[in-house]
């Protein structure tokens, strides 16, 4: 049986990652720290036992991405370590009266239900490797039991020492463990629904992303609804923390159109049962019916569910589609000629690339990159220049994306071929035909840093971390590791130290250019310029030692580190 190295490069980075942050954590944050070191210790104990084997023993269980590794590690680090970053960043505004004690703990709250969900994933794990007997002799199962109790033991304190013990720490001990049982259903499901398509560490990071976010949309529209949520006690109400429309209007716009493959599918399945149509049939009376469902279904949840909930947690103080044209159309000078700068960018490119894609033998990875670069031209000015009309912008396309998605995977009519021939243009070996994540993780990388950074915000850099990770720095590290790049990290793979060098410099290079522009002279050249160095280097390393989606970890990764 064959064992790779037990300290891989990617590994080298999560640890360095994890201990930056446990490092800077201050004491108002003791159990989140404490909780986060045992999460990494038994994520990486689970990694080792999982990975370290051929043939790697999940694989019985899972049909992951070819080439990859698990990626357990880093998938059940990166959120949990954002949140203490965020929690650490909090900290620093509670001291300056910047924010309320509220705030602070809803954030500590929302840290606890993340780890949760990583925690859940891990026993699961854990238990797949355990009922494989040929997997027992060399799981190190006194590590992996000593960090299950450890961190059950962390995490029932902070909930009895903030809860003031009694029915309200059960309450939010009842609440992590439904929030860590719906991440374990959801990630099966979805490692079942599309095989081969991602990896446990990358399927692991979606899933906490998304029960959490589903989450807080419950908590959050229950606080409202009834002043009382059940994951706080009596002196904490989430109902006291405002909300941008903006972020309600994404919020609710996303959660509905992840939910509408449920509607459409439950519709399809009733229409079979009282045969009204075919579920499986494929003519063409059926295609038309399912397309004609299919768009009602859509239309129902964008213009009649969603802006109903909106309205309930949020006072618009009109309809939320005529909030967003008041919106735009408060500076239409502005708003509407980015608009039109996008659309052209876009057009042209797309057009362009299209072609190239069709007719020229360059490699498909490489013409990717050129979309990063056309991230930078993009969202640089609108960030600077106009941030809330691009935060509202990339919802948009976030529900674009999704809309189109859907289209393609269950070949609606019309535009479902059409669609599928589009994007397989654009694929790689990352993607799939059941599943095309590229263009998600490229908008969601340059997005969420972006949408993290609302509020409070002392470090400038922060806002712009996926956009100069994976538009300049995954750039340059790739054109020019394929062009000059001799000297390789591993012999297996194929990223080089010069095109590392050539990233982390791109990038440093363009924080000196954008410090000055933002005015914030000051921050670089004091007590910040090792914080910026390292989480530059350290994200340039992860981009060259990872086989997981990088797309998706570096500029989460970059963003919790600049932070600090």
């Amino acid at each position: 049986m064959a064992s790779s190295p037990l300290f891989t490069g990617e590994r080298a980075v999560v640890v360095i990652f994890v201990a930056r942050i446990v490092s800077l954590a201050p004491l108002s944050i003791l159990y989140e720290s404490i909780s986060l070191s045992i999460l990494a210790l038994l994520a990486l104990s689970v990694e080792i036992s999982a990975d370290d084997h051929s043939p790697t023993p999940l694989f019985q269980f899972f049909k992951t991405r070819p080439g990859a590794s698990s990626g357990i590690f880093l998938g059940a680090v990166t959120l949990p370590g954002l949140m203490v970053s965020k929690l650490i960043q909090m900290s620093r505004a509670l001291a300056l009266g910047e924010v309320g004690i509220e705030e602070l703990e809803y954030l500590k709250v929302q840290y606890w239900i993340t780890s949760a969900i990583c925690f859940s994933v891990l026993i699961f794990l854990c238990l797949a490797l355990f009922r494989q007997p040929r997997c027992r002799h060399y799981i190190n199962s006194s590590c992996i039991i000593s960090c299950i109790c450890l961190y059950i033991g962390v995490c029932c304190f902070y909930c009895s020492l903030t809860s003031h013990g009694g029915w309200n720490a059960a309450l939010l001990l009842l609440c992590l463990s439904c929030h860590g049982f719906a991440a374990v259903k959801l990630i099966v499901n979805i490692l079942d629904t599309f095989p081969a398509c991602a990896s446990i560490g990358e399927a692991l990071l979606v899933t906490s992303g998304l029960v959490a976010y589903l989450g807080d949309m419950c908590v959050y529209t229950a606080s409202k609804t009834h002043g009382y949520s059940p994951i706080s006690n009596t002196a904490f109400k989430i109902h006291y923390i405002s909300r941008s429309e903006i972020s309600t209007i994404i919020q609710g716009m996303t959660i509905g159109l992840l939910l509408l493959p449920m509607l459409f599918k439950s519709i399809l399945r009733l229409l079979e049962h009282l045969r009204v149509l075919s579920y499986s049939g494929d003519t063409a009376d059926n295609r038309i019916q399912r397309s004609f469902l299919f768009y009602t279904s859509l239309a129902f949840v964008l213009v009649g569910i969603v802006p109903s909930w909106m309205q309930v947690v949020q006072d618009f103080g009109m309809h939320p589609f005529l909030w967003v044209f008041n919106f735009v159309f408060s500076e239409p000078l502005k708003r509407l000629s980015l608009c039109i700068y996008w659309l052209v960018l876009i057009y042209a490119s797309v057009i362009r690339f299209y072609k190239i894609s069709k007719h020229s033998k360059l490699e498909r990875i490489l013409l990717r990159k050129y979309y990063h670069l056309l991230a930078v031209l993009m969202f640089i000015p609108a960030l600077i220049f106009q941030p809330k009309f691009l935060d509202l912008a990339f919802g948009v396309a976030l529900g674009v994306f999704l809309v189109f998605e859907i289209i393609r995977i269950w070949r609606i009519w019309p535009l479902g071929q059409l669609l599928h021939q589009f994007m397989n243009a654009f694929t790689d070996h990352r993607d799939s035909d059941l599943l095309i994540v590229s263009h998600f993780s490229l908008l969601l990388g340059c997005a969420l840093p972006i949408w993290l950074s609302s509020g409070f915000n002392d470090r400038p850099l922060a806002p712009f971390a996926g956009i100069l990770s994976l538009g300049i720095g995954d750039t340059m590290a790739s054109l020019v590791g394929h062009k000059y790049g001799v000297l390789r990290w591993s012999k297996t793979g194929k990223k080089t130290i010069e095109g590392t060098a050539a990233g982390i410099t791109s990038v440093l290079a363009a924080c000196s250019i954008l410090l000055p522009l933002l005015a914030t002279t000051g921050y670089i050249f004091t007590k910040n310029l090792f914080s910026l160095l390292l989480a530059v280097t350290l994200s340039g390393l992860l981009e060259a030692y990872t086989a997981q989606l990088d797309n998706a970890f570096i500029p989460l990764m970059f963003y919790s580190l600049l932070c600090l």
